[in-house]
C-alpha cells in the first residue's frame, strides 16, 4: 500500500511538472534551476588530494560520497602508480579515478567515454581539477575492431552506467532493458594507439558493462606493453570470464587480486569483481 501510495505521489508530482515546464514561467525556472545544479559542486578530500565534482543529480551525489568505499580497490591500485605514467580510464563516467590518478600522480590520463549523458559532466570535472592539460576525453566506444554501431543504454540520467556498444547484454550476461541508443564508430585498443596516435598505456582500468573481453581481443599489440590492468567481470557471465583469462594470459599476464566492496554484498552487483592483473617478469 505504501508503494503504491509513492507510486501515485510521483505520478501526480510529475503531471504537475510536466504542465508548469509548458508555461514561459516554467521554461525560465527549469532553465534556472538546470544552471544551478550545473553550478553545485562537491568536493573529495582522499589521503593528501583534494578534488571537485559537479553534484548534479542522486547518481553523481552516490558516487562523491561513495568516492572512497564504492571501489577501494581501484584506489589502492591506483596508489601503486609510478608518477608520470599513462593510464587508460576505459568507462571513465563522470570521471572520479580519471582525476584523481591524473591530480595525486600526474598521470597522463586518457579517459574514454561514449555517453553523452556522461561526457558533459566529465568534461566539467576536468576543469573543475584543473586538469585539461593531464587528461584527453576520447568520446567514443572501443570494441575489437573499427566499425558502425550502436551505443545501448538502459538509462538517461547523467552519471548513469548500463551502457554497452554493438551488443544487447548488460555486465552478467543478461538481456540489456534499453532505453535509448544512437549510432556511433567503435575503435580497437590497438587502433586507438596506430589511427588516434593516443600513447601506450602503462596501466588501464576497464569497466564497461559485460563487452571487456571483446576489447582485450582488439587490444592484443597494446597489451604487450602494458603494466597492469584492473577489469571488471562478473562471475555468472562465463564468457566474458572465460575469454578475458585467455587473452591476458595469453598477453604475459598474471590475477593478482580479485576483489568488490561490501557494498555490493546483497545487490545485483554481487558477484561482479574488479580482477587486478599484473604483468609477469621475465
Amino acid at each position: 500500500m505504501i508503494n503504491l501510495i509513492k507510486s501515485q505521489i510521483k505520478k501526480f508530482i510529475s503531471l504537475i511538472l510536466s504542465l508548469i515546464i509548458k508555461t514561459k514561467i516554467g521554461k525560465f525556472i527549469s532553465e534556472k534551476f538546470l544552471y544551478l545544479s550545473m553550478s553545485s559542486v562537491k568536493e573529495v578530500i582522499y589521503f593528501d588530494c583534494n578534488l571537485k565534482f559537479v553534484d548534479l543529480n542522486w547518481i553523481t551525489r552516490l558516487r562523491i560520497d561513495t568516492f572512497a568505499t564504492k571501489e577501494p580497490e581501484t584506489l589502492a591500485w591506483i596508489d601503486k602508480f609510478e608518477k608520470k605514467t599513462v593510464f587508460w580510464d576505459i568507462g571513465a563516467n563522470i570521471g572520479l579515478y580519471s582525476c584523481y590518478a591524473a591530480k595525486r600522480y600526474n598521470c597522463k590520463v586518457c579517459a574514454f567515454e561514449p555517453s553523452i549523458f556522461n561526457l558533459e559532466l566529465l568534461g566539467r570535472n576536468i576543469s573543475l581539477n584543473r586538469l585539461t592539460d593531464s587528461v584527453t576525453i576520447i568520446p567514443i566506444p572501443l570494441t575489437e575492431k573499427l566499425l558502425e554501431n550502436k551505443l545501448n543504454m538502459s538509462t538517461t540520467e547523467w552519471g548513469g552506467s548500463g551502457s554497452t556498444f554493438g551488443q544487447n547484454y548488460t555486465h552478467d550476461g543478461s538481456k540489456l532493458i534499453k532505453q535509448f541508443d544512437y549510432k556511433t564508430i567503435g575503435i580497437s585498443m590497438d587502433q586507438a594507439i596506430s589511427l588516434l596516435k593516443l600513447p601506450q598505456p602503462d596501466y588501464i582500468k576497464m569497466d564497461v558493462d559485460g563487452i571487456e573481453h571483446l576489447l582485450l581481443k582488439g587490444g592484443s599489440e597494446t597489451l604487450k606493453k602494458t603494466k597492469s590492468l584492473l577489469v571488471e567481470i562478473d562471475d555468472r557471465f562465463e564468457t566474458q570470464k572465460q575469454n578475458t583469462t585467455k587473452y591476458l594470459t595469453n598477453a604475459g599476464f598474471k590475477l593478482t587480486e580479485k576483489k568488490h566492496s561490501r557494498l555490493f554484498d546483497n545487490t545485483q552487483y554481487d558477484l561482479c569483481f574488479n580482477q587486478i592483473w599484473t604483468k609477469i617478469k621475465f
